[in-house]
């Protein structure tokens, strides 16, 4: 895997498998417009997994490191293969902003992710409910308003990300490949509206 094409296989598997859990810590999430009990009750219930939870995030973990380490040292050889910038910038070949700003919006995701562990997933709960922790968060403006953002970013990085993954893969095929870079469009607006309306949501009924 040290070759190129290992890095971007590693790239694609890595990311279709964060794609499968953005969809199901979204699912888990809209348990939120069922109330507090209804979210606080999805939260015991993902406690009382135990190991299998922890298996699950030391894979995550494992998964995004892979995943930040490829991507780097690919942006890296990408630009020492082409240490100078074109003259002008061609919108050409079906770029789009989402495979123009691609290790950008990355790399902006990173210290988001931090954030949110440390105010989310690493929270004192001892004396308060993970759903009274996410309104308290969201009540700050400045917060909600950095969530919002960072969940436009994360649908930018996915519209691209998701059907390059699948060409890395090998299922670049003309007759599929409209359907996956509209399927990849389509989920990354679930994402970027189905995380960001969630601080308004709790705004506006607390």
């Amino acid at each position: 895997m040290g070759s190129s094409i290992g890095k971007k296989l590693l790239q694609a598997v890595t990311g279709l498998s964060f794609c499968v859990f953005l969809i199901i810590h979204l699912a888990g999430n809209l348990t939120l417009y069922g109330g507090q009990d209804a979210f606080n009750a999805y939260v015991e219930k993902l406690h009382s997994l135990g190991p299998l939870i922890t298996v699950a995030e030391l894979g995550l973990l494992l998964f995004a490191a892979i995943h930040i380490l490829t991507g780097t040292i690919l942006f890296f050889q990408n630009l020492k293969a082409r240490p100078t910038r074109y003259r002008v910038n061609k919108r050409g070949g079906g770029r789009t902003i989402g495979s123009a700003t691609m290790p950008y919006t990355g790399f902006i995701l990173i210290p988001f992710i931090v954030l949110h562990l440390i105010n989310f997933h690493f929270a004192d709960k001892t004396n308060q409910s993970l759903y009274q922790i996410l309104s308290g968060a969201f009540s700050n403006p400045g917060y909600m308003i950095t969530y919002i953002v960072a969940m436009i970013v994360v649908a930018i990085h996915v519209s691209h990300g998701f059907w390059s993954a699948f060409q890395t893969i090998g299922a670049n095929h003309p007759k599929y490949m409209p359907v996956i870079k509209g399927a990849g469009i389509a989920f990354s607006l679930l994402l970027g509206i189905g995380f960001g309306f969630i601080p308004i949501y709790l705004a506006l009924i607390v």
